[in-house]
Formats: C-alpha cells, structure tokens, sequence
C-alpha cells in the first residue's frame, strides 16, 4: 500500500490516481486525521520526555533522602496524559491504516490516459462460418456437457455441472496449461484454497472487496477468489535473496467469487461464475526488471491460446479498467464468434511493490546488503470455464460437434470430438 507520507507529498499524483480511477476518497479528510495523529505523536513524546526528567529528580530526591511523594504525583499526572493521548493516537493510527489499505495503487507512467484500453497486438485470424453459430451454453447443454439445472438445484444460480467430455475437457485445459507453464521455468505449487485475514489483506482483497469473498465466519479463513492470493503469500513477511529472483509460480485452484451485480446476457453461461478454475502465474522480482517479466509472463500466458490455436488480442488497460492493487495491467481477450466479441481471459499485471509493503515481503540487496520490497506480478494462464467457452465456440461445426484443439487430444485419451453420446 501507499504510505502517508507519500500521500502528503505527493497529494496531486493522489487526486489524479483517483480521477483517472474513478474512485472517490475524501483526501483532505485523511490529510486532517493526518496531522492531528502527528500532533499526537509530538504531544507524547513531549510529555515521556517530561516523564523521564520526573523519573530522574526522583531518583536524586531519593539518593539526598529526600520525601519524593510531590514529584511522584507530577509524574502521576503525566501518566495519566500520556495514556490518554497515547489512546487517541491509536485511535487515529487506526482510521489512518484504514484510509491507506483502501486507497489504490499508483498507475505506471505507460497507462493509457483517457476510459479506453488501448491494443497491443493481436494474433490470430478469426474463423469464418457457413451456418448459424451458437453460444457457448446452446452448444453445451444441447452436446450434455453443461448442466445448469442441476447445479442450480443442488447449490444456486452462477453454478455449473461438467458432464462427460465437458468434465474431461476441464480437466484436460488444466493439465495441459500447468504442463505448458512448468515448462517455461515456473514451479508448481498446489496452495491451499483459504486465507487467512492477515494473507487476504496482504493482496489487497480486503478490506476493499470485503463483500465480493466469501468468508468462513467460524474460523475467519475465506475462500480465495483467485491463486494469486496464496501464491504471493507464500513468502509474506520473508527477505528474500536478490540472487533467488525472479521466482515464478503456477498453480492450479478453484476460484469462489460473489460477483455481485447484473451483468446481463453477455455473461450468461460459465462466463462468470461464483466458483470456476484457474491456473494462475505469479512472479517475483526486483524493481529494475519486473516490467521485463511483466512482458514475459504476458506472453506465456498468450502461448496457451497459441498452441489451442484461439485468435485473441493484448490490451493495454486504461485507469478505470485496472486493478485495485496493480499499477500496469494487459488485458488478454479471446475471440468468441457465437456471441461476435473479444471476451478478457486473463489479465496480466505488475502490482509494483503494492503488495510487497501490505505483506512485508522483501529482498536483500547482493550487493550493499540492504533491504528493498519486491515487485510482485500476476496473471492468469487461463481461466479454465472461460477458455472452455473458446473452444466451444470457435471449434463448433454444422453438425453440432465441437472439435478438440490438437494441443489437448493427448490429455483426452486421443478423442477428437466433442458430440453427443
């Protein structure tokens, strides 16, 4: 998170991370708790150090024999000032932490001004059809791999049911994508699927999007929304050797979101969900080339689509669109021809050192031997039930059967067809 201090000093780029945002954080409210939690701060250091000068004529009264019981009750009375202003101070040290953990981060000098992403490049060409196209849900309920009927009656709306070849090729598109990115240097790691308070904090899902997670109240774990948050945890109040960076992790897990909202027909079937799959990529790195690894794990995470032979293209996200913890972010977006748009499959991130001050995560320098926060960076390598929805839509064919990507048929046992059994 931003510190005070680079609040104050910095209190225009504050307002414009804002505007260009969108957010509305009452600034001068903070820069008045601000300087009364300072004044506070003074006050009592003033009076400990008044405290101190009792604490030593005390002791001289004491050394000449002298009744010290006058100076006893002076220093009495400023004890009793010191916890008083002591509690204020918390108090405001409180409202202060509480401003600071909700306020964004800052915004890479690269970030598109203006409310439009800008395109990067594309890769790809988009698949043209002699017959009338489906969706993504019309091709899997009427192929019997998708079920929401049933998933609605065992749990609710925003659920699915895989069936057959619609589970396998779930399970197929996470295999294949943990095999693809192990490949390409990253390390597999099988989290767990809560945080704790302190973990969630640290990634910024709360207190920000305290309402969107889902929290076990019982034993104050929540259920994590993506990888991303065990993932960076793994290392949450650790010094990190610079010799040792950059590390890069992939890891598969489910993901439990509210969503709240109406997101209309565009996000009908598994296009959001409350729990979907995921295989996520995080990096670790130093300041001086964590862009340079932002641009790799962008494109390893491109290779995916690649090899599944899906057209997509790279956005660069404007303000309004970025994270509440990034400073840069590519939005990679699929093309899905039953619904004739773009459709954002990952989004690629470097959250700068954000995150590493939330969850003290540093690195010692291999040189001075001095300690700095790391970059953190992220990005999804896909989402699973969204790359379930490519697939089906650009592989679907006249006579209703959808045709497995080459890439995948190996973790199928050789099937070639998705069609009705």
């Amino acid at each position: 998170m931003l510190s005070a201090k680079w609040i104050r000093n910095n209190l225009d780029e504050a307002k414009e991370i804002l505007k260009r945002r969108k957010l509305q954080l009452d600034l001068n409210k903070f820069l008045s708790l601000d300087n009364k939690r300072r004044d506070l701060i003074q006050k009592c250091d003033e009076l400990k150090h008044e405290q101190n000068l009792y604490s030593k004529k005390i002791g001289k009264s004491r050394e000449q024999s002298e009744d010290p019981q006058d100076l006893i009750k002076e220093m009495q009375k400023v004890s009793v000032e010191i916890a008083k202003y002591e509690s204020r101070r918390k108090d405001l040290e409180e409202e202060s932490k509480n401003f600071l953990l909700n306020f964004p981060n800052e915004l890479h000098s690269d970030v598109p001004q203006g409310n439009k992403n800008a395109e990067k490049r594309r890769w790809g060409k988009l698949p043209q059809f002699e017959f009338s196209l489906k969706d993504h849900q019309q091709l899997g309920e009427s192929l019997g791999i998708l079920d929401f009927k049933s998933a609605a009656r065992m749990t609710g709306r925003g659920f699915v049911v895989y069936k057959g070849l619609g589970a396998r090729l779930e399970r197929a598109l996470i295999n294949f994508m943990l095999d693809l990115h192990i490949n390409q240097g990253y390390e597999e790691i099988l989290p767990p699927f809560m945080t704790n308070s302190a973990a969630t904090l640290g990634t910024g899902q709360l207190p920000k999007f305290r309402e969107e997670i889902y929290k076990c109240e019982r034993d104050d774990y929540y259920l994590i929304p993506t990888a991303e948050v065990p993932l960076v945890n793994l290392h949450r109040e650790e010094i990190l050797a610079e010799e040792a960076l950059p590390l890069s992790y992939v890891a598969y897990s489910p993901c439990f979101r509210r969503e709240a909202g109406a997101y209309g027909k565009k996000m009908q079937g598994i296009i959001r969900q409350h729990q979907f799959n995921k295989v996520e990529l995080v990096k670790f790195a130093t300041p001086q080339t964590s862009y340079e690894e932002l641009e790799e794990l962008t494109l390893e995470a491109e290779e995916v689509l690649k090899r599944l032979e899906l057209p997509y293209r790279v956005m660069k996200l404007c303000g309004e669109e970025i994270g509440f913890s990034a400073a840069f972010s590519y939005d990679i977006e699929v093309w899905l021809p039953g619904q004739e748009r773009f459709l954002e499959i990952s989004t690629c991130s470097n959250c700068e050192d954000y995150q590493a001050r939330r969850a003290s995560i540093k690195f010692r320098d291999k040189e001075n031997k001095s300690t700095h926060y790391v970059h953190t960076l992220n990005g999804s390598g896909l989402a699973i039930g969204r790359t379930v929805v490519a697939i089906l839509e650009n592989f679907q064919q006249k006579d209703g059967r959808v045709l497995i990507p080459e890439a995948l048929r190996s973790y199928m046992q050789g099937e070639k067809w998705i069609e009705k059994s």
